[in-house]
């Protein structure tokens, strides 16, 4: 019988990962790049999402590739790292070929991170272009940087007692193989909830009971307890976003079905999740690499059980790799001896 078997992200063939970062600004971009193409799809929950050419994403639509996502900081402005990477992918030959040149496609989601840092810090064009470069000249021997690096740079949890009581995450990254079926994710953890182990549901890291102290406060329990006193000191300022990647071959309505399914590591890691605070997103990209005869023989839905595994532990390693950044501390701070 296979086992899940975890393996590093790189191992995935036909998927290259960059990061531009910003810590003393508080923000920063990451770059999923498939230089060969993929057919991606995309699952958005959340209900204040900052995002590039999710329509496209549609099985309806025509456009079957997929050259990069980017996940970036910067709240709506964080889109133009996209036009960078775009930019980037452009001077090395890979995107769509129109005839008269190709145009790359690049998919790309935002998470607030404006109160953290510097808030007239933003991911640019050239950090989008930057990240994209990381991505294309490193070893795929190296494993991706984790915690406060790239999209996850600015990125926090558990707010509803406002920024002062939340703690640092950033951004995970994990996979697994099963047989010949290789699935990762990346997630930047920006959530209004808190985030915990989905096997033990013991709290990783949020809102802290007080401003100076490391108690984590269940945020379910404190909502219902304030019942309809319940705000958020900041709307709309949240955002966990992730990217899927997967040797199998997939069409755009597979590919949306996983992200679908996928959506449920959300529910299981962070509570709550997909808030009106949130604009949670996520996309999936499928490379083909494992060959179509092999991937007809893999249900639909064990991709997306191992797809939800991947993301789970990615959601997890975003909390756990971070570390304390602009006054906040991070969950290794309360795991510290």
């Amino acid at each position: 019988m296979s086992t899940l078997s975890p393996i590093s992200i790189t191992e995935i063939p036909g998927f290259k990962f960059g990061h531009f970062t910003d810590r003393a600004g508080g923000t920063g971009c990451t770059a999923i790049v498939a230089p060969e193409g993929a057919v991606g799809g995309v699952d958005v929950r959340g209900a204040a999402p900052a995002s590039r050419e999710t329509d496209l994403l549609k099985p309806e639509n025509t456009v079957e590739e997929v050259h990069a996502v980017v996940l970036s900081g910067g709240s709506a402005f964080g889109l133009d790292a996209a036009s960078g990477a775009a930019n980037e992918l452009e001077k090395h030959g890979i995107g769509l070929d129109v005839g008269c040149g190709r145009v790359p496609i690049v998919c790309s989601s935002c998470l607030f991170d404006l109160a953290f840092g510097n808030s007239q810090a933003r991911p640019t064009s050239f950090d989008g272009a930057m990240a994209v470069r990381e991505a294309l000249i490193t070893p795929e021997s190296l494993p991706l940087a984790e915690g406060c690096v790239g999209a996850g740079t600015g990125a926090t949890v558990g707010k509803l007692g406002g920024p002062e009581r939340c703690m640092k995450s950033g951004l995970g990254a994990r996979a697994f193989q099963l047989g010949s079926l290789q699935v990762g994710a990346v997630s930047a953890v920006n959530a209004v909830g808190n985030v915990v182990d989905p096997a033990t549901l013991q709290p990783i890291a949020g809102m802290r009971a007080t401003a100076d102290g490391l108690e984590i406060v269940n945020m379910e329990e404190a909502m219902l307890a304030m019942g309809e006193q319940v705000t958020m000191p900041l709307d709309r300022t949240n955002t966990t976003i992730s990217c899927i990647v997967t040797n199998a071959c997939l069409t755009k309505a597979q590919a949306t079905k996983v992200a679908q399914m996928a959506a449920d590591a959300y529910a299981h890691a962070i509570r709550p999740t997909h808030t009106t605070n949130d604009g949670d997103t996520i996309y999936v990209l499928a490379n083909g690499s494992l060959g179509a005869d092999a991937s007809a023989r893999i249900p639909l839905d064990l991709i997306g059980l191992v797809a939800t595994r991947a993301l789970e532990a990615a959601i997890v390693a975003g909390c756990t790799e971070a570390t304390a950044l602009h006054g906040l501390p991070a969950h290794r701070d309360i795991a510290a001896p």
